[in-house]
């Protein structure tokens, strides 16, 4: 009698949850988005600088002109299961990719439960990016001996959505 268990290498898990707005501007409208991002996740964001110049925009390298905050832990399951709800529950299923990422768009912040209008931010758009990994992905990110994941140890588009569905309750369209 064997009983047959998955291995706990095999376990996924929710990595990060990354929450992003480019405001494509340095100045009040980057206080404003730092102040909109900790109102939803409660932790403190900082600005992203342009990576290069564009003319066509006014914008200059290392300027200012996005804002983004990383969240990690239970705090980030809680956050996500706020964000899926903005979304209805509902995620598509061409959002993910081959690694066990999921990404999407919320047009209004003030979708989100427990999120208040105020005047002084207004409304605001922003990208949420989903990571999630397994025991072992620390190899690719650690500075000595950087290897690389194996094949059968990525976490493939349909074993993201699995996990997905079986712990934040989402259909996938």
């Amino acid at each position: 009698m064997s009983l047959t268990t998955e291995s706990p290498m095999r376990k996924i898990s929710l990595d990060k949850v990354v929450l992003n707005m480019g405001v494509g501007k340095s100045g009040d409208a980057i206080e404003i988005a730092k102040r909109a991002l900790e109102q939803i996740s409660g932790k403190k964001s900082c600005a992203r600088n342009a990576k290069e110049t564009q003319r066509d925009w006014g914008i200059r390298k290392g300027e200012p002109i996005g804002v983004s905050v990383t969240i990690r832990g239970e705090d980030a399951k809680a956050l996500l299961k706020r964000l899926l709800e903005a979304k209805g529950d509902i995620v598509k299923g061409k959002s993910f990719d081959n690694f066990g990422n999921y990404s999407f768009g919320i047009n209004e912040h003030i979708d989100i439960p427990d999120v208040k209008y105020e005047p002084q931010i207004g409304i605001l758009g922003l990208g949420i990016s989903i990571a999630l990994s397994r025991p072992g992905y620390r190899i690719r990110k650690r500075s000595k001996h950087k290897a690389s994941v194996g094949k059968s140890h990525i976490i493939t588009s349909q074993e993201a959505k699995d996990y997905l569905v079986k712990e934040f309750g989402v259909t996938v369209e």
